[in-house]
């Protein structure tokens, strides 16, 4: 199915802010779900910031969460749409360049959780 030009606006504009960006780039390229607390320490934002911008992305359809315990995880929602495979394709293929210090963090942290 495709996307209405109104559906498409809301997805580009969910992707237009550099934090929700690397937020999805995140996602995308560590293969992983991963809560608030993480993204928080991982890019060094404040909580209320992240959950702003997790928000936004559940919103456009990116993300999904799952509740754990008492944490709220987030991964990048499975869909057959083919303009937002589209997307995290072009998503995904985004230099590393800009991300060294934030995948690093990230890889810790995933590392931590795992211990």
């Amino acid at each position: 199915m495709k996307p209405t030009i109104q559906n498409s606006i809301v997805l580009f504009k969910a992707l237009s802010e550099i934090t929700r960006l690397k937020i999805i780039w995140l996602l995308i390229n560590i293969d992983s779900k991963i809560c608030v607390s993480e993204i928080i320490e991982v890019l060094n934002q404040p909580q209320y910031n992240v959950s702003k911008h997790l928000r936004i992305l559940r919103k456009a359809g990116l993300l999904e969460e799952s509740k754990e315990g008492k944490w709220v995880y987030y991964y990048i929602k499975e869909t057959d749409s083919e303009f937002i495979l589209h997307l995290k394709k072009a998503i995904s293929i985004i230099s590393e360049k800009d991300m060294v210090v934030e995948i690093d963090r990230c890889k810790k942290k995933l590392l931590a959780r795992e211990k």
